[in-house]
């Protein structure tokens, strides 16, 4: 079994009496962890997917919860954003039931934060937890094996399914971008036009690493403008994608508006074009990479809680740089490569008007500096 990162940080958090939100896709792991943490001598699992529990604790009230709970020290909760009142529900186990921790998972900030946001405001710690990182990989098996296994990141991506089963790894993959992308997300929000989501997540994956326009994805999708944003920002809330904003202070010509998207994991990018060729024989290995390379640095800052600003940057003369990290004055700039043999140099319009505190430019060769700089 892979060790998680987040396994020693939740840890620190089970002597308090807030709750813990564990955060994730689907299929990440998040229900394994728990086991890894909790016996079932003395936790009670209850799971949001089944209809009885929804039933049992959607009017919940202090005595009915303390006689569901029993002598349990620790409850987990499993796709809490399914139960109706959950926000209400664990205050009162938080509030009133001593010596009971909750632990609460889900697989949409979307629905779980807004059902717990004002109840458990100073009552909770949220974690966010991914398909399993560069670092955790070379945790369990160093870091020659794992940078011999690139290839297979970039084009079958990191959840621990695929992982564990590399012979089945096409499969498990298209499998579970279907179920998250085309089922979940649908009923969520009772869309109507499954098919033109469908077109727009597609749309987006031949564009990771490129600018995206809602105006353009709106003439490819067949929607409106407004409805494409409603869309991004839910897949967004499912944890299939995020944005990077451009960085823009003081330069007349820079890109103030513009945004890349890029998907959590490249196999789920992949799976949706039905792109499974190797890395000889595609045009879009730059793409990939850089998916790759920003996904991998965004799992790093989360799991050791590195707070800063992302962005990328670019000028209307088509200066640009690829992603950029802003912690207070200090900016740190990268540039993205996957030749390693391609000389590459960080523009001088941005160095002579932002004084950046460090650049570098980051291929394969180097890779572990920049998404594991502690073993640099």
């Amino acid at each position: 079994m892979i060790n998680r990162l987040l396994i020693k940080q939740i840890q620190k958090k089970l002597k308090d009496n807030k709750a813990i939100i564990l955060l994730g896709p689907r299929q990440v792991g998040k229900t394994t962890l728990l086991h890894q943490l909790f016996d079932s001598e003395n936790a009670l699992w209850l799971n949001g997917d089944d209809t009885d529990v929804r039933q049992i604790l959607a009017n919940p009230n202090a005595t009915k919860l303390k006689s569901i709970i029993g002598k349990h020290s620790f409850v987990i909760i499993d796709e809490a954003q399914r139960i109706e009142n959950i926000g209400i529900c664990i205050k009162i186990i938080t509030d009133q039931l001593k010596n009971v921790k909750v632990i609460a998972t889900g697989s949409s900030s979307f629905e779980l934060a807004n059902k717990i946001k004002e109840p458990l405001t100073g009552r909770k710690w949220e974690f966010m937890m991914y398909p399993i990182s560069f670092e955790e990989m070379v945790n369990e098996q160093g870091l020659l094996i794992e940078k011999r296994l690139l290839e297979n990141r970039l084009i079958y991506g990191s959840y621990p399914d695929v992982i564990n089963n590399p012979e089945n790894a096409k499969d498990i993959i298209k499998s579970l971008a279907d179920s998250y992308l085309y089922k979940d997300i649908l009923t969520w929000e009772r869309i109507q036009k499954p098919d033109k989501l469908e077109k727009l997540v597609q749309a987006l994956a031949f564009q990771i690493g490129s600018e995206v326009s809602f105006n353009e994805l709106s003439q490819i999708c067949g929607l409106d403008k407004e409805t494409v944003e409603k869309y991004i920002q839910l897949l967004e809330k499912a944890f299939v994608i995020f944005r990077l904003n451009s960085f823009s202070r003081n330069l007349r010509n820079e890109l103030k508006k513009s945004k890349k998207i890029y998907f959590v994991d490249n196999g789920i990018r992949n799976a949706v074009i039905n792109q499974f060729s190797p890395l000889a024989s595609r045009n879009d290995v730059g793409a990939l990479w850089e998916n790759y390379i920003i996904s991998e640095r965004i799992k790093f800052n989360h799991y050791h809680q590195n707070y800063c600003n992302t962005y990328f940057w670019r000028t209307a003369a088509q200066q640009e740089l690829d992603y950029l990290e802003v912690t207070g004055n200090d900016i740190a700039v990268w540039e993205f490569k996957w030749n390693p043999k391609k000389k590459t140099t960080i523009t001088k319009t941005f160095t002579n008007n932002y004084s950046p505190t460090s650049t570098a430019v980051i291929s394969p060769n180097n890779m572990e500096e920049f998404i594991v700089p502690l073993l640099a």
